[in-house]
């Protein structure tokens, strides 16, 4: 389970997306979602809104693969989801699909493809949450693969047409933006470092027309997703692993409306038991075991949940922990709800009160316990 995103429903409950398989890219890689109720914080069984047979009747073509869904709310009311689908080759042959929804996530539309360029329409990927334009425009961040890896920020009227796309200069080697808007005018972009050791940044002071020359940030980052959101009040938070070689730390920052992240405290959401030292396989099974069964994992979903995160993470004597991809979201009572990659097997839930110290109001794993393992 992998690359989770959640969006806010009409009557306050959460509904997450993520993609689940036996491994990334692999056929059997399907589109699964969760609800969680928003009384009792609990989340519903899951249940799969795509898989790979019916991405290719909807897009009439062969589908080889599937990969990170965004799900959001359109400014007319309904959920849109962005997924990407590979037909030949790897990840830098991939496209973006899209569908719509005007009951919740219940029901979906025919998938129909996000067409980004005239010529072959390939290298485009989607990670981080988009943003909304006063003219109803959908502003998508997405990024390429093919040759050189770069981000762009798309401009999606309400018909699902792209209708301008700007590159971000000198976001070469960088991607997976997330922008972050701080004014009428004013906007940054963060982008996962593909080959530099830091975070990568840009910034925009006429709503998006130009956007300055991409720059190193001071936090680190090991070639690993972010996420960020600006909240009701104008602060911004950013969701990192702050180091340089590695996923084993998960980290929250936040900064004040318009500023910057450099020097911002840093609170980890979670972290490895032995930072910087793999553990041995009998001890990663342990410790992944003790913390399914404290969540009311049955033996059988245990070991099956143990044995994911195993054939991901573990070479022939050692495993590395890893909490990765994370996604932020504000909901309308102002509480951010973090969900992220948990070992590469389980996608986790964190709900704060940004208003109040940084503690944890409840951590759950969002998919359920009692749902099925990938194979």
């Amino acid at each position: 389970m992998h690359a989770a995103s959640i969006v806010e429903l009409n009557d306050g409950q959460l509904r997450a997306v993520w993609f689940s398989g036996s491994r990334e890219g692999a056929g059997d890689v399907t589109i699964q979602t969760a609800v969680m109720d928003a009384t009792s914080q609990h989340w519903s069984g899951e249940s799969t809104i795509f898989n790979r047979q019916q991405v290719q009747q909807g897009l009439w073509r062969y589908v080889k693969k599937l990969g990170n869904p965004v799900i959001a709310r359109a400014p007319d009311g309904s959920l849109w989801l962005w997924m990407v689908n590979v037909s030949l080759g790897g990840w830098a042959g991939s496209s973006i699909s899209w569908a719509r929804s005007v009951d919740d996530g219940v029901t979906w539309s025919v998938l129909r493809r996000l067409v980004t360029s005239p010529f072959l329409n390939i290298s485009t990927l989607v990670k981080g949450a988009p943003i909304f334009y006063q003219n109803g425009f959908i502003g998508l961040p997405e990024y390429h693969e093919f040759v050189t890896k770069f981000g762009e920020i798309l401009q999606i009227n309400a018909q699902g047409q792209v209708v301008d796309k700007i590159r971000i200069p000198g976001s070469r080697t960088s991607l997976q933006p997330v922008m972050l808007v701080s004014g009428s005018e004013q906007a940054q972009v963060y982008m996962r470092s593909g080959s530099a050791r830091n975070v990568m940044t840009s910034a925009t002071n006429d709503a998006g027309k130009n956007w300055q020359t991409t720059h190193e940030t001071t936090w680190p980052n090991p070639d690993s997703a972010l996420a960020g959101v600006v909240t009701s009040t104008g602060t911004q938070w950013m969701a990192l692993n702050p180091t340089h070689r590695s996923r084993e730390i998960l980290a929250l920052l936040q900064t004040s409306a318009g500023g910057d992240f450099e020097g911002a405290p840093e609170w980890v959401v979670e972290s490895s038991t032995s930072p910087q030292t793999n553990l041995s396989i009998g001890n990663y099974e342990r410790l992944l075991a003790n913390e399914l069964r404290s969540e009311g994992a049955s033996e059988e979903q245990n070991q099956a949940y143990v044995a994911s995160a195993k054939r991901q993470l573990c070479g022939a004597q050692n495993c590395a922990e890893e909490f990765s991809y994370p996604y932020l979201l504000q909901s309308r009572d102002g509480y951010i709800h973090l969900v992220y990659t948990w070992h590469r097997t389980r996608i986790k839930h964190v709900r704060f009160d940004p208003l109040q110290s940084l503690q944890p109001v409840r951590a759950a794993l969002a998919s359920p316990l009692d749902a099925p393992a990938p194979h």
